[in-house]
């Protein structure tokens, strides 16, 4: 995994040993979301549908992306959707005109095997933000590491067709 920060952008790359179809289907189908990023998850995988990640199952207040939608949909090629941070970052970070972009773009390396980029941006440059953009880079390792993990090790449906 690669991970490299730019201008208050925080960029990571993952080769994954799975084939295209299904690591995009573990980004942009509910149940398989929440195999590997958050416990329960709302995907419309449609341009102005949903992207909430509940991080607390049955928690609809807190340490959730409620509200944020898909702004962009490319099929098997890109993903892009607004982002919310964690609770701590809330009076930042999650207001309506405050939303941060993340993009995910997906790259066939061959029939078994896909590079995922995930590029988070809207970070303000002020110190503020220094401590959500640190906590972000962090957490972006770990949930690419999730899904890398998810798939090849066919846990749960990730394996399977939807």
């Amino acid at each position: 995994m690669k991970t490299t920060t730019n201008n208050r952008t925080i960029i990571n790359e993952i080769t994954i040993n799975a084939p295209l179809n299904l690591v995009w289907y573990a980004w942009t189908i509910s149940e398989r979301v929440s195999q590997w990023f958050a416990p329960e998850a709302v995907v419309e995988a449609i341009e102005g549908g949903a992207y909430e990640l509940y991080f607390i199952p049955g928690n609809k207040t807190g340490m959730n992306t409620k509200g944020c939608k898909i702004i962009k949909l490319v099929d098997e090629k890109e993903l892009r959707f607004t982002w919310k941070g964690p609770d701590q970052f809330e009076s930042i970070m999650n207001g309506e005109n405050e939303l941060t972009t993340v993009n995910v773009s997906f790259e066939q390396v061959d029939s078994n095997s896909t590079k995922v980029i995930v590029e988070h941006t809207g970070f303000k440059d002020d110190d503020n933000w220094k401590e959500a953009f640190e906590w972000h880079q962090m957490a972006w390792s770990g949930v690419l590491g999730s899904l890398k993990s998810a798939l090849e090790k066919g846990e749960g449906s990730l394996c399977c067709q939807p």
